[in-house]
């Protein structure tokens, strides 16, 4: 995760001067956000093996989208910071970035242990996203940070609210002791 997280500040370091140029209105971003997200289910339905079956992956991913989107969108009422290209007071933080995170997080812990390559374009989108609000100059690198970091922390609370609505928990868990590490499969 860490190297995910790296990788993300020094592309966003890259593409730090196109803060100075006019608004290019929204674009690709828009539906990008929601891929992640339509992923897990995409796979889910063509019969790939997720960690959660359909009632506790459905709970979950929308706990997760509902409250990240919650506190996306009440940090934008209360904090007010302008845009860098003007056009309104919502910048902080990013809820395309928000969503995005959120996404690519609800795919990692569905489908990651399949591959770590789905967690990596999983995220990967969603860097790209937040990477396009900077470049379209709709907000700051710190607003897509916050909105990343929204998105999968709201996607761990969402998972635990889930959770206790459904009952269920992922058929996987990890443990790790002194001397060994071990799978548990629920069958």
């Amino acid at each position: 995760m860490k190297y995910f997280m790296t990788a993300f500040f020094c592309l966003l370091c890259l593409h730090l001067s196109a803060q100075d140029k006019a608004y290019h209105g929204d674009g690709i971003d828009n539906g990008l956000r929601w891929v992640p997200v339509a992923s897990v289910v995409v796979l889910k339905a063509c019969g790939v093996e997720s960690a959660s079956s359909w009632k506790r992956l459905g709970v979950n991913a929308l706990s997760s989208i509902a409250l990240s989107s919650a506190v996306s969108w009440g940090l934008k009422k209360a904090v007010n910071e302008r845009r860098p290209d003007g056009t309104d007071n919502k910048a902080f933080p990013s809820g395309h970035a928000t969503i995005a995170f959120a996404g690519a997080h609800i795919l990692h812990k569905e489908y990651g242990r399949l591959s770590p390559w789905i967690s990596v374009a999983g995220y990967g989108v969603a860097t790209a996203t937040a990477i396009d609000r900077v470049c379209r100059n709709r907000h700051h690198w710190w607003d897509v940070c916050a909105g990343a970091a929204i998105g999968i922390l709201g996607t761990e609370a969402g998972y635990r609210i889930g959770d206790l609505i459904t009952g269920e928990r992922s058929r996987y868990s990890v443990a790790v002791g002194p001397d060994a590490l071990s799978l548990v499969v629920r069958f």
